[in-house]
């Protein structure tokens, strides 16, 4: 029979997801677990401090400010506050404008914090919610985007942005549990949420992808306030014949909306950027910046180097001569030339200025790039050969910030302490960090939001 229609299929798995998301308690969560919760908020917090400076959200802000309609939310680094709406939004761009926040890469590569913290905070700040409900919806935002995204496997071959797509998915079950929906609510805010996905790779390197992260957040609180009063959506809206799933991925494998439920959480293998750019980039970095330090040579000695990666870096991040700060996280020939040349690469690594700079520029058209993919993504090889011949190689065997190669704690302090002292001075930062870093422990988090502007 032709699979026409929207006619129930009742396999269940959206509602088994949904009952499971709606009972989490705190209680459950192994402290492990709560303990990524903080360093999640922390590393999202110190990269929404350093992007509110960032001048795509200048022109943002700007043109919310002419349509803005309240003061409920505050603007992360900003002595301002927007309408929940257009707050949200600006929040979760802000989050994500320097690619230097969080990726998980366990089947899906999704910036889940972004979406997920933004639509929380703005929840949070509404109606004076506690830590801990905080940390279960942060928990299941998580649950929700790398499931759907895992059961959609070819969603990101299809040209979607998934932090756009699955990120609003994300942000919707997030925000749904902060506010306590019960499992029929949140199955229609998942509904709502996948219904308004969108997001396409081809706004990388432009303002656009940030917004992706903002859009995906106002998605997930609207649809989160809509359920809860009373907007409906399909019982099946990740499995039906006409479901996320089928729509945006060519194969599907809907057994993991639900597969092992409760036996693991997925933000327990999240990862850290050490890096400011595309989370591909990264081994190629570690790879540069060990190719510098074990040859000693200058940017001048260089005849070539040579780096091999998996294709996915290729194709992800191919732009080989890149005239913005925004184009250059995504260009190997740029990353591995600022990389090797700096000796780290960092937010200032990937602006206008370093862009456009005429010895990278030199230095990039050295670089040469070929893919293997019997190497991991989070692996990379390289070789330097200087002009007199002598050459030297380097293997990046998991990139820093991976599951297998984590930065520690006292790193995720620094990099948060380094980006929010920019925004709001050292005493500001060390104070929001405190709050962050005990998150599990706040009774009403708008201690947290008023320090946040």
């Amino acid at each position: 029979m032709t699979d026409y229609g929207i006619s129930d299929r009742g396999l269940g798995y959206t509602k088994e997801l949904t009952s499971y998301l709606a009972s989490l308690s705190f209680d459950e969560l192994p402290e492990p677990v709560v303990h990524e919760c903080r360093r999640g908020l922390v590393d999202w917090l110190g990269c929404a401090l350093a992007g509110s400076r960032h001048p795509t959200i200048d022109v943002l802000m700007n043109v919310l400010a002419g349509v803005n309609q309240g003061t409920s939310v505050s603007i992360i680094g900003r002595e301002t506050k927007f309408g929940v709406f257009e707050g949200v939004l600006a929040n979760g761009q802000m989050g994500h404008v320097l690619d230097y926040d969080d990726t998980h890469m366990d089947g899906v590569f999704l910036h889940t914090s972004g979406p997920v913290l933004s639509g929380m905070l703005a929840l949070a700040e509404m109606r004076g919610l506690n830590g801990r409900d905080f940390c279960v919806g942060y928990v299941n935002g998580f649950e929700a985007g790398v499931r759907v995204g895992q059961a959609s496997p070819r969603h990101h071959d299809g040209g979607w942005h998934l932090t756009g797509t699955l990120g609003s998915i994300a942000a919707g079950a997030a925000c749904s549990s902060l506010i306590n929906l019960n499992a029929e609510q949140m199955v229609y805010a998942l509904g709502l949420s996948a219904t308004q996905a969108g997001g396409m790779q081809q706004n990388r390197g432009t303002m656009s992808k940030s917004f992706h992260a903002g859009k995906a957040a106002q998605n997930g609180l609207l649809s989160a306030l809509l359920a809860e009063g009373g907007f409906d959506s399909s019982n099946e809206i990740f499995e039906g014949k006409k479901g996320f799933c089928r729509i945006f991925s060519k194969d599907t494998d809907e057994q993991k909306l639900t597969d092992g439920l409760g036996k693991a959480f997925f933000i327990s293998t999240n990862g850290y950027k050490a890096h400011a750019c595309g989370v591909v980039l990264h081994p190629i970095i570690d790879t540069a910046i060990g190719l510098k330090s074990k040859s000693g040579f200058s940017a001048n000695d260089v005849e070539r180097i040579l780096i091999t990666g998996n294709s996915k870096a290729g194709i992800i991040t191919g732009v080989k001569n890149p005239e913005t700060g925004l184009k250059s996280k995504f260009s190997i020939n740029h990353a591995v030339a600022v990389a090797f040349t700096d000796g780290v690469a960092g937010i200032a690594q990937f602006s206008d200025q370093r862009a456009n700079d005429g010895e990278l520029i030199k230095l990039r058209e050295k670089v040469h790039f070929n893919t293997d993919d019997s190497i991991r993504v989070d692996q990379a090889n390289g070789t330097v050969v200087s002009k007199n011949g002598k050459s030297v190689s380097f293997k990046t065997l998991h990139a820093t910030g991976t599951v297998k190669n984590p930065m520690s704690d006292a790193s995720i302090k620094n990099k948060f302490l380094t980006n929010a002292e920019m925004a709001v001075g050292e005493k500001c930062a060390i104070d929001i960090l405190d709050l962050a870093w005990n998150i599990d422990l706040l009774d009403d988090l708008r201690e947290l939001t008023k320090k946040l502007s």
